[in-house]
């Protein structure tokens, strides 16, 4: 899958980051391609709703983070996107050091575009499932 921007990587990710929200959360890209993004969200107590537990809002906008910034990866060069649904199964506790979020690209539109994420959970390098996700994007053409 080839990407319509050359430059989506550098783009996503300064765009990402440069939300008030992924820089509270300290979210970080580990891995930006065509359709697909790997993040992590690392454990504050902050986030959590009981100690040692990250709270539901902290795994939706893991899962939320990574479909999103997925189908933004497809995205022609000046086009950003913005979530207009999502929805989120929580099916295991966040209960790690860290979220892992995988997001991928379903199907790109041009109005519309579909991807879906799962959320994993990490304690000593151990990956544990505890969300999956299904969101869609608005696809936003540059300002005139």
């Amino acid at each position: 899958m080839d990407a319509p921007d050359p430059q989506f990587a550098r783009r996503l990710e300064r765009g990402v980051l440069a939300m008030p929200l992924a820089a509270e959360l300290g979210l970080a890209f580990r891995k930006i391609e065509a359709g697909a993004v790997e993040l992590e969200i690392p454990y504050r107590e902050q986030l959590s709703f009981r100690p040692g537990q990250m709270q539901a809002t902290a795994i939706f906008a893991a899962a939320d983070f990574a479909a999103v910034a997925a189908a933004g990866t497809m995205l022609p060069p000046g086009w950003v996107n913005a979530t207009i649904d999502c929805a989120l199964k929580i099916v295991g506790p966040a209960d790690g050091e860290k979220l892992v979020a995988r997001g991928r690209l379903v199907s790109a539109g041009k109005l519309l575009s579909v991807a879906g994420a799962e959320v994993w959970s990490v304690r000593e390098g151990r990956e544990t499932l505890c969300a999956t996700a299904l969101a869609t994007a608005r696809n936003i053409p540059p300002s005139a």
